[in-house]
This record gives C-alpha cells, sequence and structure tokens, in this order.
C-alpha cells in the first residue's frame, strides 16, 4: 500500500492501524537543534484525542514515544520516529462485521483494491491515523513558532451558532439520537512567510488542497472568495487585495491564507453510535488535525524556499 508519505523536504510517513498495537509517524528533514518538549507534545495531542465531551468515548491516553532523531533534547536532524500504543481497542466490538461492508466507511473499496482488510474500527481509514498528522504538525511548529492557524465553526449540522455550550449540547443529543452531521469550517493562517509555493504543480494551493482533502470526511476546500469568486467582475475583483487569500500564482504573498472546508456526517449511525464509540461529528476534534496540515505544508514549502538562497 503507497500513499502513506507526505511532503519533500518535511516528509513524514504514517503507519499503524487503529486497533494494531501502536500508532506512529517517521519524519525527515527536520532541521537539527530544534528542542522539542514532551509536555507540549501531549498536550497538542490531547485535542485530538477520545473522550471527550460529545466525542468518541474511547479512552486513549496517546502517550507519545519518541524513540529516534532527538538526543539530549534537541532534533539531529535524522528521521525522527514517535510511537503511539493503542490501549482501549475493542476489537471485539467489531467482530460482526467480518463480512459486513459499512456504507460510507471505506470497506468495500479497501476490500475490491487489495483483497483483504482490517475490518477492525475501519485499520488505516480509521480518523486514528490522523495522530501521525498532529504529531508532525507539533514538530512543524518548531521550525515556524510564528504561524498562527484559527478555525471558526460557520455550521454544525442544522446548528449556525458559534456558542460552545450549544455546539456540545446538539452533538449530545445527535449521539443519544444515534446520527451525526457535517460541518463547515473557516480558516484563516496568519504570519506565512512570503514566497512559499512552486509552481505550476505544486502550487501552495494545491498543495493545501490535498493535505486538507487527505483528512478523512474532507468533502471541499476552497481559499480566499473561493464559490464565491463568480459573483465579483475583473474590475472589482482587484480592488481588494484580500480576494486573493494570501496566495498568489501558487506563491504566498505574505498575506493572511484564508478559505473553509467542509466535512461531511460520519457514517457511524444508528445503535453502533449510541453506543458512544463514534464521533457524532469529526468537529471539533478535528481542528488540530486541521492545523497540522497547514503547518506541514507550510513548513515543507519554507524549507524548499530557503534551499534556494
Amino acid at each position: 500500500m503507497r500513499g502513506n508519505s507526505f511532503g519533500k523536504l518535511f516528509s513524514l510517513t504514517s503507519f499503524g492501524e487503529s486497533h494494531g498495537e501502536y500508532m506512529g509517524v517517521v519524519m525527515d528533514g527536520l532541521p537539527a537543534g530544534l528542542e522539542p518538549k514532551l509536555e507540549d507534545l501531549q498536550s497538542f495531542l490531547k485535542r485530538r484525542s477520545p473522550g471527550q465531551e460529545g466525542s468518541s468515548a474511547r479512552q486513549e491516553r496517546d502517550r507519545a514515544q519518541i524513540v529516534s532523531g532527538v538526543f539530549e533534547g534537541k532534533t539531529l536532524g535524522t528521521p525522527l520516529c514517535v510511537l503511539i500504543k493503542n490501549e482501549d481497542h475493542r476489537s471485539s466490538d467489531y467482530s460482526a462485521l467480518r463480512d459486513v461492508h459499512r456504507p460510507g466507511h471505506a470497506d468495500k473499496t479497501t476490500e475490491m483494491k487489495y483483497g483483504i482488510r482490517d475490518y477492525r474500527g475501519g485499520g488505516r481509514s480509521s480518523g486514528r491515523e490522523t495522530i501521525s498528522r498532529v504529531i508532525a504538525g507539533y514538530f512543524a511548529s518548531l521550525v515556524l513558532p510564528q504561524l498562527d492557524v484559527h478555525l471558526k465553526c460557520l455550521q454544525l449540522g442544522h446548528l449556525v451558532s458559534s456558542d460552545e455550550q450549544e455546539q456540545k449540547k446538539y452533538l449530545q443529543q445527535l449521539q443519544q439520537e444515534g446520527d451525526s452531521c457535517g460541518v463547515h469550517i473557516e480558516f484563516r493562517i496568519k504570519n506565512v512567510p512570503p514566497a512559499l509555493g512552486e509552481p505550476c504543480f505544486d502550487k501552495l494551493k494545491a498543495d493545501l488542497a490535498k493535505a486538507f482533502l487527505s483528512i478523512g470526511g474532507c468533502v471541499a476546500f476552497s481559499y480566499g472568495l473561493g464559490e464565491r469568486a463568480p459573483d465579483l467582475l475583473g474590475k472589482e475583483m482587484i480592488k481588494d487585495d484580500n480576494n486573493w487569500g494570501g496566495i498568489e500564482g501558487g506563491i504566498s504573498s505574505g498575506e493572511d491564507i484564508f478559505g473553509t472546508l467542509t466535512f461531511k456526517a460520519p457514517a457511524s449511525v444508528g445503535n453502533i453510535s449510541k453506543q458512544g464509540r463514534h464521533d457524532p461529528c469529526l468537529y471539533p476534534r478535528v481542528i488540530p488535525v486541521i492545523e497540522s496540515m497547514a503547518k506541514i505544508v507550510l513548513v515543507d514549502h519554507y524549507l524548499r524556499q530557503k534551499a534556494y538562497l
């Protein structure tokens, strides 16, 4: 199976299955001399961990173990590997699904492609895989600490409200009813260095699109005016630099990069959802995943740009 690696100068390879012994990531291209703090990494990981209010009841401590690439508290510039042990996987819950293809879970397509699949929790198609991305996102933040990614929930299913308590109540209600919902999320990336992006096929917008759309459940990406762009004529479009979304010709301008992401409703519904082992919505646990993918892309392009200088 290919397709588990991302990036060029700063690259990551994600590995592990949802119900396997470990999840993990190998990162290559990190500069030497960075000083990662395990407690900071744990805080970052906690934001996507299951067991939060209104999310999956799966209890995972997600204790990170750095097994290579760091010596005396500093990165060596060599491949850096981090492991996370899966502790609360109840594989027996999935025994009845051995010969069942769940709609919307990639069960059918995975088996069609490889002739075999890990039916325990979806294997590589599980949201558990995103832990590797969040780890890489933390290390990317050490390279460009000034990057600031802001995310805002525009719509949560039928709920259009930014009140966190209302959102939690709505998600709890969906979980009790055995249902789920999608979400529209606005992103804004601040303090982006200028001149990042490689025309023609590695444009910054193209790599951001790939990064975000590679997150399970993400079904749409737009930046700048996005779908509203056709509403403006050319003379109107050029009046405001913000209309370009911080990217011109596939290269960052140094302005904020902003846009929207759309995630579909999780496909685990009905009695299996009422058991509480599945998220009624990918929000808010997807927030650190989005942040991480944005930082991974920008750090990769930052290192590529530095190579020219």
